[in-house]
């Protein structure tokens, strides 16, 4: 009788053994394809769109549990093994994120990893000054850049010492540009790309025209910058150069009364305004009262004035006096730039 209940005792626990054991294994069978299903299945759990933000020393469990919060991945602990798994040497990179359609988690893993932020559109125009560019940015609603900062940062000359090592700051060379930035972007960043998009549009030829007018980079930035405060009209501006470049080479004054504003608003005087007084300013930007070209660049010219003071149409002209806001007569002699003046500045003055 023992020997038979012995014999039962122990089909029973075989039988419970097994039948544990299966369940064990439609267990991890049933979690598989759980696992399956919602890793690789595209999901969006959300509406039409939602938005996240990594900020910078997220952990990779902090990042999880935000794509799990926002309904941009169907499990956590799944998102987590498979991360670890076969993603662990990815790191993902800091940014406003935005997803506004069904994605597997190795494609949320790969645009985290990829950075494809969102991107919010700035554009800079020519002729700015710094504190111009630094008040811009500040204003701008989807950044968050500091307008003292900028400046700050706008003051460290590091990034053009190849190309100015006697420039005080960086005025003339933060390019104007439409720029596509991420929200997160600090002010260093943005002048860094500022000043990298000034290089790359800086060609060979540019650089070798400069040498064969003898000019230094800072003189063509500079010589640009008054241009560039002249006028807006590209067909203008190489005849604006022409009158510069002809001047300089007598050792004519330049007279370009943009660099008095720029010296008055260095110093915090300028009141809009620009009569017999102002232009008497005494200060090296000052074109009237000092010959050559002012100390360093007046704003910060684009491409085609650039262009413009590298290649100067060829004239004799040496005066030029607006005709209205956005055209000029030039003249060779005084005598016609005072028939001019007379034209165009009195006279409309008087009506």
């Amino acid at each position: 009788m023992k020997t038979k209940k012995k014999s039962r005792g122990k089909k029973g626990i075989k039988k419970f053994f097994i039948t544990f054991v299966l369940l064990l294994i439609i267990g991890a069978v049933l979690i598989s394809i759980d696992f399956y299903h919602k890793v690789f299945t595209p999901y969006a759990g959300y509406g039409d769109t939602t938005t996240i933000i990594i900020k910078k020393g997220s952990s990779v469990s902090a990042i999880g549990r935000m794509l799990y919060r926002n309904k941009i991945i169907s499990n956590y602990y799944y998102f987590r093994i498979y991360y670890r798994l076969f993603f662990n040497h990815l790191n993902f990179k800091t940014g406003e994120y935005e997803f506004d359609r069904p994605m597997t988690m190795k494609e949320v893993i790969q645009k985290l990893y990829e950075g494809k932020v969102v991107l919010y559109k700035v554009t800079i125009k020519e002729g700015l000054i710094i504190k111009e560019i630094a008040e811009l940015l500040a204003k701008q609603p989807s950044l968050n850049i500091d307008a003292q900062e900028f400046i700050h940062h706008a003051r460290s000359t590091q990034l053009i010492q190849s190309l100015d090592p006697e420039a005080p700051d960086l005025e003339g060379y933060l390019f104007p540009d439409t720029y596509m930035v991420r929200k997160e972007i600090t002010a260093e960043e943005m002048v860094e790309l500022m000043v990298t998009r000034f290089k790359e549009n800086l060609s060979d030829s540019m650089r070798w025209r400069a040498d064969e007018l003898k000019l230094s980079m800072r003189d063509v930035v500079t010589l640009a910058s008054l241009i560039e405060k002249e006028t807006s009209a590209r067909e203008e501006r190489f005849l604006i150069s022409s009158v510069f470049h002809n001047r300089l080479r007598i050792g004519m004054a330049l007279a370009c009364d943009p660099t008095i504003i720029y010296a008055l608003k260095r110093d915090n005087l300028y009141r809009d305004k620009l009569g017999w007084k102002e232009l008497k300013y005494d200060s090296p930007y000052n074109t009237r009262l000092y010959r050559g070209l002012p100390p360093g660049p007046i704003c910060n010219p684009g491409y085609y004035s650039i262009e413009a003071a590298l290649y100067p149409e060829k004239t004799k002209y040496l005066y030029f006096v607006a005709k209205d806001y956005r055209s000029h007569h030039f003249s060779e002699t005084l005598r016609e730039h005072n028939w001019a003046v007379r034209k165009y500045i009195i006279n409309r003055n008087r009506n």
